[in-house]
């Protein structure tokens, strides 16, 4: 191993050790090893592979500190992978020289307004473990074309950038698992511009990820979430946002997981996810799709959103079953609405959901704005939705709102108000134009103002009322 202490580095917090470590990196066995310590530098360590060959850079089980007093990153792993993963398209040198770059057990720190964490561009099998980056601009920024990433067990914390950033890049087969990402003011992991395929967000805490705690000015509305895809430019398919919890405290225009496709005209650009097992909740939406197609979303607990627990917009193909819409009731009277609303989409499934709303049927904490709805559940301008088996509790205005649907169904649902006195004005509310639609064997409780209020072409049968 290379001691960078044997290479001239003081580790003392005071003195630059950026040549020094280079020296290590450079003349070094390709094992940079950090003991304990505070070493600060004021220029990238750039680890470029093709030259120096397989490196690791491990940390004394994080007892060593690297600060990074100059602009951009303190590491930067940069390799030439340019095909897939696939073992046919690999050159012999990727695997002599530039496989499987590892970062483990060490404190990154930011000490310069412009300074990142770790960079990697164009590597297979980059693997970070077990790091700790905070009071940085971007933590991990990964960039061009990448493969087989690791990013585990690791702490990504208090940084004015995002945690995780998928930038433009081309990258397969990531995981990103047993990390905590919390306080990134521009997202926890943001994917922007990128094609990506076969990535897993499993088993993190993803927390707090918006402007409220760094409180830049004017900054508030700037668009975030807890796991935020923009795919816009770019396709992202195939992936997994399973067993996490994801909290934040509420920010304009917010989500704890955010889904942009393109326009409902063209290919949606995003989709063939599965979102399940999580808990998620306390944003404006909790879960916010635009132009998305194929989503499976299933047996998460989604409460407390401000706006709605979910928001689906312009999308085709999802599947929502077995979750739990509901609101802390550990804060009473402090309350926030709950909510699910479905606009201009097609070819969806609402099954086996539990919803109930809060007491009050309003928002009580001051600072969440007055809610605007029309029911627990809205449906507008949607085709081929079906809706199923719903437990449909403490609504109001209205359990389950519909406009201008078509070939829509809605069999096997409770609705019921058990406030005292009620809040819901009806149980279902179905207006607007339409054709093929159908209530069945729902057991609907009364509202303040009747039963069920539909529209001719709207066909009911076997409904209990009352």
């Amino acid at each position: 191993m290379s001691n960078v202490r044997n290479f001239g580095a003081a580790g003392d917090g005071q003195r630059d050790d950026t040549q020094a470590i280079e020296h290590a990196l450079h003349d070094g066995d390709g094992l940079l090893e950090f003991p304990r310590g505070i070493y600060r530098i004021t220029r990238p360590i750039s680890v470029r592979l093709k030259e120096s060959g397989p490196v690791a850079v491990r940390g004394a089980g994080g007892t060593a500190r690297i600060v990074m007093a100059g602009a951009g990153p303190a590491f930067v792993l940069e390799a030439t992978h340019t095909t897939t993963a696939d073992p046919t398209g690999f050159r012999p040198e990727e695997w002599l020289r530039e496989r499987m770059p590892t970062i483990a057990e060490i404190e990154i720190t930011g000490a310069h307004p412009e300074a990142d964490g770790i960079r990697i561009v164009g590597v297979m099998q980059p693997t970070i473990a077990g790091v700790l980056i905070r009071e940085v601009r971007t933590a991990i920024s990964i960039q061009q074309r990448a493969r087989n990433v690791l990013v585990s067990h690791c702490h990504i914390y208090n940084n004015t950038g995002v945690g995780i950033h998928l930038d433009r890049v081309d990258l397969h087969q990531t995981i990103i698992t047993g990390s905590h990402i919390s306080y990134c003011r521009l997202g926890g992991i943001r994917i922007e511009g990128s094609e990506i395929r076969n990535l897993q967000i499993t088993g993190n805490d993803i927390e707090y990820n918006n402007n409220r705690s760094h409180k830049v000015p004017g900054a508030d509305a700037e668009p975030t979430a807890e796991v935020y895809i923009d795919c816009r430019g770019g396709t992202v398919r195939e992936g997994t946002i399973s067993g996490n919890t994801l909290q934040a405290t509420y920010s304009p225009g917010g989500a704890n997981i955010r889904f942009i496709g393109a326009a409902p005209d063209r290919n949606h650009k995003a989709g063939l996810w599965t979102i399940t097992g999580n808990l998620i909740g306390s944003q404006e939406n909790n879960i916010h799709l635009t132009s998305v197609r194929g989503v499976s979303i299933s047996g998460n607990v989604i409460y407390s959103g401000h706006s709605r627990n979910l928001l689906i917009e312009s999308s085709r193909n999802i599947a929502i079953d077995a979750n739990v819409f509901d609101h802390n009731p550990d804060y009473e009277p402090r309350e926030l609405c709950t909510g699910i609303r479905l606009v201009d989409s097609v070819d969806c499934t609402l099954n086996g959901l539990v919803i109930q709303d809060c007491q009050s049927g309003k928002h009580t904490v001051a600072e969440a704005g007055a809610q605007t709805r029309q029911g627990l559940i809205e449906i507008v301008r949607c085709r081929r939705i079906n809706v199923s088996g719903l437990q449909v509790l403490e609504p109001a205005p209205y359990g389950l709102y519909l406009e201008d649907c078509s070939d829509t169904l809605i069999t096997g649902c409770t609705v019921l108000d058990g406030r005292l006195p009620a809040l819901m004005q009806a149980p279902i509310r179905w207006q607007g134009v339409g054709s093929g639609n159908l209530i069945a064997d729902c057991r609907l409780g009364p509202g303040a103002g009747g039963g069920v209020s539909a529209e001719p072409h709207v066909r009911q049968w076997n409904n209990l009322v009352g």
